[in-house]
């Protein structure tokens, strides 16, 4: 009833389901940021969520089509959190070893990297070629070269874990300086 009227326009309808289930959605983000700041943002963002895709509900359990909502909010606040940490970690270590090499440097190198990939890429044996040279020559990412090739992500992970094996097994690191 009261989500009937929410999607009829009723706005004091959406504050009065918020007032109802504020607790249950700030317990779900809690449990996974495990931040009192952090889990009242993610709340009041799922909230919105909640809003914006009340129209797709189908009368099925409100609360636990609610609390998949803030759960997965709540991973990809996660997710973010964790990937934010790596890049400033990464970026503290890089300063810490000194000053990056500088952007013609850099791309030379990956240049002449490439160069002799592909001058060896022969010797790799078929069934590898077309990952080494999608990821290291056409720089793809998995996501490409698996929709291109027509099957999953994880077999190019694969694919490509086997062939950097593979190079390190009958290519020696001289090969390539």
């Amino acid at each position: 009833m009261l989500i009937k009227k929410v999607l009829d326009g009723n706005d004091h309808a959406f504050r009065l389901l918020v007032e109802k289930y504020r607790n249950d959605v700030f317990r779900t983000v809690y449990a996974v940021l495990r931040d009192q700041k952090d889990a009242e943002d993610a709340a009041q963002e799922v909230f919105m969520k909640i809003y914006n895709s009340l129209s797709h509900y189908e009368n099925q359990g409100f609360k636990t089509w609610m609390t998949r909502i803030a759960v997965n909010h709540a991973i990809d606040m996660k997710r973010k959190q964790v990937r934010q940490k790596e890049e400033v970690s990464e970026t503290l270590e890089q300063q810490a070893l000194g000053t990056p090499l500088d952007g013609v440097e850099k791309a030379l190198i990956e240049k002449e990297r490439r160069r002799l990939v592909r001058k060896r890429l022969d010797e790799v044996p078929e069934n590898y070629r077309d990952v080494i040279y999608g990821f290291y020559i056409a720089e793809k990412s998995y996501l490409q070269m698996a929709e291109e090739q027509k099957v999953q992500v994880k077999t190019i992970e694969t694919k490509l874990y086997r062939a950097r094996h593979w190079m390190k097994k009958n290519w020696k690191e001289d090969d390539f300086s």
